[in-house]
């Protein structure tokens, strides 16, 4: 990843750098908001703002879910115990080797075996060791004063009489974190647990998890497990860190499994759901569509209880037949009944009570309460490649089966708003628009709702961000302007944009941890942040309001393309030619985006106001149709260098800052500085 001096030196800008003239007529000439508060138009739903994420850029193993040990079912290959590795101790020696042993009544059937040849048989803590490291995620993050719990199943030879020493240690072993002693190691496969409790010791990630004994045998261990202390304790649960980062954006909703992940690179590897319900020992993982495997710890009960956690509701994606060889064994007919079926199994799965079949299960899964669910989604862009020709008869068994069960379910189509030509058998309740955008599109398409039909099937813009050219873990602030700006449009248009979803959501920042760019919040083992485009996002869905305002900018400044923030790759992929390229002259732009709300429980007048031209505007704000607005007003902006990110090292370079207002009136004057998104709350009562 670029730090934040690489970037700028190398990122080349074409932004927003006017002639003299221009900068005096577009940047200084005030511009009037007039904003109609005693004309209420459409209510905003408040299930507008909320997440999208699948595993991608080990978004969950890796990442949100909180387990440290990397490969701990010992599936990630088949020939070799890949993260793993032996060590040695004061001339301890033995060989590691991948064998294939099941543990009976589990999902468990590769096992790391341990040879233990050459050490001093002495006590568990004196002479000669030897033992496995786990190297994690790019390291065992270690926190002072923190408790670690450890799990792991175990065998022994009938000739090992030994215990074994569990720790966290620096990657050369010279340093003990935590560590604990477990005996009685038997010839039978058994669950050995412990507890890890580190001291005063500074954070760190370049630590190693190991097992380890001086005492000569072979040792079998599988499903080898190192958790931190989780988000609201759930014992196979989330990072606190970054579960809190979500938290403050106050989302609504959570769409999941994810959109590739939910279909899976092939039959074999979509997202079985079944196989991700119960104690982790039952799950038998599955190749992510990332080329990495995952654990399956994130199962479909874990899903359902991080949206109970953060008060979201669930968005279900159901798998519908298609994958990601897409064109390849499409699954229609009779071969797709056994599949709607596991659909309505899921959806009482989530939704049922402890008298049915799969609401049983998931009371003894430990959630005896059912979740509420309104809205399904059939399949994931089965617009691409050969998906759409069988998608209305796939779409057509899942909806009759659906609506005849659960018919208040509202179903959402995969096909986009713009596949005009598409003809339903069942028209859906909502389409799904994804888009990943340039600058100049993001800023266009702010304006593409503006004349749909209001009697058309309803929108979710379920996956979007501006990302390209995707050469970034996480968004630049110019990214951030242009995704403001887009927002605006979702705002101004929400009786028929009901949702929306930022995606991807997560990204590991660690060389090799990315497969997509940009993504919304960043993170390591031991910490992580959010980009600028996660504070628009929190900044907006912190202050949705219940109505929109009629609002009118005027006159409204216009940049031609030239004009604009332009950012391209500074290492453009061969095989694709390179970054983003300028768009076409005569096309003009917005130089400032504003939406206006009002949140009916305060009676505060919200508005979001972008100005992304390269120089400060000022606003002169008309608030009609209201008596009085208290002079005292407050909100928060955040701008900043076009090619300025977050990162790791510098996790607050761009952030918020709070606004405070001390002339605000029915009409008053704002300025809006250079490439800015700014938020502010107008008192009324």
């Amino acid at each position: 990843m670029l730090d934040c001096a690489q970037m700028r030196t190398k990122i080349t800008l074409a932004a927003g750098v006017f002639a003299v003239a221009a900068s005096l007529l577009l940047g200084q000439q005030p511009v009037t908001l007039t904003v109609n508060v005693d004309r209420p138009g459409v209510k905003i739903d408040p299930i507008f703002y909320g997440l999208m994420n699948e595993e991608i850029n080990f978004s969950y193993d890796g990442g949100l879910y909180a387990e440290l040990i990397r490969n701990r079912a010992l599936k990630d290959n088949a020939q070799n115990p890949v993260r793993w590795s032996l060590v040695k101790y004061d001339g301890g020696d033995g060989t590691i080797a991948l064998d294939q042993v099941p543990v009976p009544g589990t999902a468990l059937t590769s096992a790391l075996r341990l040879d233990a040849t050459s050490v001093s048989d002495l006590a568990a803590s004196a002479g000669s060791r030897v033992g496995v490291a786990n190297e994690g995620y790019w390291g065992i993050p270690v926190k002072p004063n923190t408790k670690y719990r450890v799990s792991f199943y175990a065998k022994a030879s009938t000739n090992f009489k030994g215990a074994l020493e569990v720790k966290i240690e620096s990657n050369d072993g010279k340093s003990i974190f935590a560590q604990d002693i477990l005996t009685d190691i038997g010839s039978e496969w058994k669950k050995y647990t412990a507890t890890l409790q580190t001291g005063k010791v500074p954070p760190t990630t370049t630590n190693r998890f190991v097992i380890s004994t001086g005492h000569r045998g072979t040792v079998w261990f599988t499903l080898v497990s190192l958790f931190p202390p989780t988000y609201k304790n759930r014992p196979n649960g989330l990072r606190p860190d970054i579960m809190q980062l979500l938290a403050e954006m106050k989302p609504s909703f959570l769409r999941f499994p994810g959109g590739n992940y939910l279909e899976g690179p092939n039959y074999d590897n979509r997202f079985n759901w079944k196989a991700t319900i119960g104690p982790i020992q039952q799950r038998p993982t599955h190749l992510s569509p990332w080329n990495y495997r995952s654990s399956d710890g994130m199962g479909l009960l874990e899903f359902l209880e991080w949206c109970e956690d953060l008060n979201m509701e669930p968005i279900l994606g159901v798998y519908a037949g298609l994958h990601i060889d897409r064109g390849a064994n499409i699954i229609t007919g009779d071969a797709l009944k056994p599949h709607v079926q596991d659909a309505l199994d899921e959806i009482e799965y989530v939704t049922g009570d402890a008298k049915t079949e799969w609401g049983a299960r998931r009371a003894k899964d430990g959630h005896p309460a059912p979740f509420k669910l309104r809205y399904v989604e059939v399949g994931n862009e089965d617009w691409l490649n050969n998906g759409t020709a069988s998608y209305d008869g796939r779409l057509t068994m899942f909806t009759d089966a659906i609506k005849a069960k659960y018919p208040n379910l509202k179903i959402i189509s995969t096909m986009r708003s713009q596949d005009v030509n598409f003809k339903y058998s069942r028209k859906p309740d909502m389409l799904d628009d994804h888009f990943y955008m340039t600058i100049p599109e993001a800023l266009t398409r702010s304006h593409m709702y503006d004349n749909y039909d209001r009697n058309a099937t309803k929108i979710f813009v379920g996956e979007w961000a501006t990302n390209k050219p995707q050469f970034s873990d996480t968004p630049l602030m110019a990214f951030a302007l242009a995704d403001a700006a887009f927002l605006t449009g979702l705002e101004r248009n929400a009786d028929v944009v009901l949702m929306n979803a930022y995606a991807p959501l997560f990204v590991n920042t660690n060389p090799g941890g990315r497969q997509w760019a940009v993504n919304l919040i960043g993170y390591n083992a031991l910490t992580s942040f959010g980009s600028p485009s996660y504070y628009v996002q929190k900044m907006f869905s912190n202050n949705r309001g219940d109505v929109v305002l009629p609002a009118k900018l005027s006159p409204l400044p216009m940049l031609n393309a030239d004009q604009i923030p332009i950012v391209t790759n500074p290492n453009p992929p061969p095989a694709r030619g390179g970054g983003q390229a300028a768009p076409a002259p005569a096309v003009q732009y917005d130089g400032v985006y504003a939406q206006a709300t009002r949140e009916t429980a305060s009676g505060d007048i919200i508005l979001k106001l972008v100005n992304i031209q390269a120089t400060a505007q000022m606003l002169n704000i008309d608030l009609q149709g209201v008596a009085s607005v208290k002079k005292d007003a407050a909100g928060e902006m955040i701008t900043g260098e076009l090619t300025a990110v977050n990162t790791v090292s510098d996790p607050m370079h761009v952030v918020p800052k709070p606004i405070a207002i001390r002339n605000a009136a029915t009409k008053f004057s704002h300025e809006l500085p250079a490439h800015s998104v700014s938020v502010i709350r107008l008192k009324t009562k």
